[in-house]
């Protein structure tokens, strides 16, 4: 039996009786469906009606547009659905995470690199204030992975660092936050991402350490979250084998992710920890989980090993199909599901949305100004100011001077969509310090210039930009070249004979590709006023004071030269 009136619900009797009379009334395709957590693509009301609420969700989430076509959508389907929707965003970085024009605040990692954890609770206020104002009210945040592998290539700046202790703290600060603007928290990626150097986008990952070790790092931070009142958790597709065999001796010598572990989910999480809140699956997309069974029994026996809500589909009608089949089949016992539909409905009604008309669940268009208020642009600057970090400057070549260093070659590595305003945004910059900029080429027969004397006549300086952003779906998160052969300007050959600067706008472990590089710095985030930031150190108008949240030398001492 669920108590509702015990955290993270707190549901008063009048409450409890409302999920208990609307459960009551619903029917078992209506139950189904509030298993299902698809993702919109369209905010055309025959698209919604047809597509989405016909299948009667608990929930949606979209990818971020523009703030009025996003608030836009939420209202609709609020006012449309039979009972109220849990309205998801990814919420890590600020009010981007849903909306285009909202505030881009920071990577987490740059926000652990101010030293400030209070810095993590103005994030999350950022962040969900600008995601509640577009209808939101469940952040899948924050990430409280341990970035424990620098190869990994998905934590990584996400995570706010190795330290356990600071993620905790900083997961406390924003989820703190989160609650005073009555949104969701989803801390993830529960059973904890960031051991191993895979991507669970495409294959299953493992978070290998042995309980007593998994129990001094994720386990603290889990169980400090579910103390101070986490509503939701959020189940990564990554297997934790020395919980799942001392849950089960019989357990196979195979890889099976959390999602699909009763295990990790009734045994560690609910049992060990005492999560009485909602479990959801992440995105049910992924290969880490798509390929540890057929789909059509993975659907059903995720919420009968434990998850709640399901999250994302390969075709939400198939899915469904699968749900509702397997439901009928056994798989999906009847108790489960009537403890996942509780803890939905609960869980909607822990927010209020049981008691607001439809039409007021979404604010109105005028609430929108809350969008990058001078406040939240303040902050923002002022955490990127305080995190950019000097990792080294071996040579002494900082502050910079166009007296002494004119000619500057800049080049951006990266292949992603902000590498054109990344790139002009430095562009600018510099020229308006004094630099005669000249931005990086490929080189080809008819252009290229071998010799070594020509180079030093053209350049005093050279300039990377790192834009090697977080993505899903990558197998690394390093650095690549343009060699022609050997011979291009892109490779850093000229390490020996002029002052190279590196600045990281991503990933803080670059320096393992660039050792010959004396002078590198991470900003953590690419946003403009982490750029800015950078500029006002390298020119020596601002002190360097961000602190390394991770080891950027990732235990390499030659890497410190």
């Amino acid at each position: 039996m669920i108590n509702l009136t015990k955290k993270p619900f707190n549901l008063t009797q009048e409450d409890i009786e409302w999920v208990e009379n609307t459960k009551r009334k619903m029917t078992l395709e209506e139950k189904i469906g509030q298993l299902f957590v698809p993702i919109g693509y369209s905010g055309n009301p025959d698209y919604l009606e047809h597509v989405m609420l016909s299948h009667h969700i608990g929930g949606i989430m979209y990818r971020c547009g523009e703030a009025k076509e996003m608030q836009e959508t939420h209202r609709y389907l609020q006012e449309h659905s039979k009972i109220p929707l849990l309205i998801g965003a990814n919420l890590e970085d600020g009010g981007c995470g849903i909306a285009t024009d909202g505030t881009q605040y920071g990577k987490q990692m740059q926000i652990a690199a101010t030293g400030d954890v209070e810095d993590a609770y103005r994030l999350g206020k950022v962040s969900c204030s600008e995601g509640a104002t577009v209808g939101c009210n469940w952040a899948f945040a924050p990430v409280v992975d341990i970035d424990r592998n620098w190869r990994n290539p998905i934590t990584n700046v996400r995570t706010y660092g190795d330290d356990p202790k600071c993620v905790l703290a900083c997961g406390l600060n924003y989820m703190k936050a989160a609650k005073e603007e009555n949104v969701l928290v989803a801390i993830k990626h529960f059973p904890g991402d960031g051991c191993d150097e895979v991507d669970q986008h495409i294959l299953t990952s493992v978070n290998n350490l042995s309980c007593e070790e998994w129990d001094a790092t994720y386990g603290k931070i889990y169980s400090g979250l579910i103390e101070a009142g986490a509503q939701t958790v959020m189940v990564g597709h990554i297997a934790q084998p020395a919980y799942q065999k001392s849950y089960n001796s019989d357990f196979p010598d195979k890889l099976v992710p959390a999602t699909l572990s009763p295990e990790l989910l009734k045994g560690l999480l609910r049992q060990k920890l005492g999560f009485n809140g909602l479990i959801v699956t992440d995105s049910t997309c992924m290969v880490g989980f798509s390929c540890a069974m057929k789909r059509e029994k993975a659907v059903p026996y995720a919420i009968e090993s434990g998850c709640d809500m399901f999250l994302f589909n390969k075709d939400l009608e198939e899915d469904y199909q699968y749900m509702l089949n397997g439901y009928k089949q056994g798989i999906l016992s009847e108790q489960r599901l009537d403890e996942a539909v509780t803890r939905i409905l609960a869980t909607k009604a822990s927010l209020g949305l049981h008691k607001k008309a439809k039409e007021a669940i979404v604010p109105s268009e005028d609430a929108l100004t809350v969008l990058r208020t001078q406040e939240h642009v303040t902050w923002a600057k002022e955490s990127a100011d305080q995190a950019v970090t000097l990792v080294k400057d071996t040579e002494g070549i900082l502050p910079l001077n166009p007296r002494k260093t004119k000619k500057v070659l800049l080049e951006i590595l990266g292949d992603f969509p902000s590498n054109a305003r990344v790139l002009e945004s430095f562009r600018s910059k510099l020229v308006n310090e004094g630099f005669d900029v000249t931005v990086y080429e490929q080189e080809n027969f008819e252009t290229a210039k071998f010799d070594v004397e020509t180079f030093k006549k053209s350049y005093d300086l050279v300039f990377y930009i790192g834009n090697v952003e977080n993505a899903s779906n990558k197998v690394t998160n390093r650095l690549s070249w343009y060699t022609f052969w050997g011979n291009g300007n892109n490779v850093p050959w000229f390490a020996a004979e002029r002052p190279v600067v590196f600045v990281s706008l991503a990933n803080p472990y670059h320096l393992v590709d660039v050792p010959m590089i004396k002078t590198y710095i991470n900003g953590y985030s690419n946003s403009e006023y982490v750029i800015e930031s950078v500029v006002e150190k390298l020119m020596g108008r601002s002190a360097f004071t961000g602190k390394n949240p991770v080891d950027p030398f990732c235990g390499k001492e030659y890497l410190k030269w």
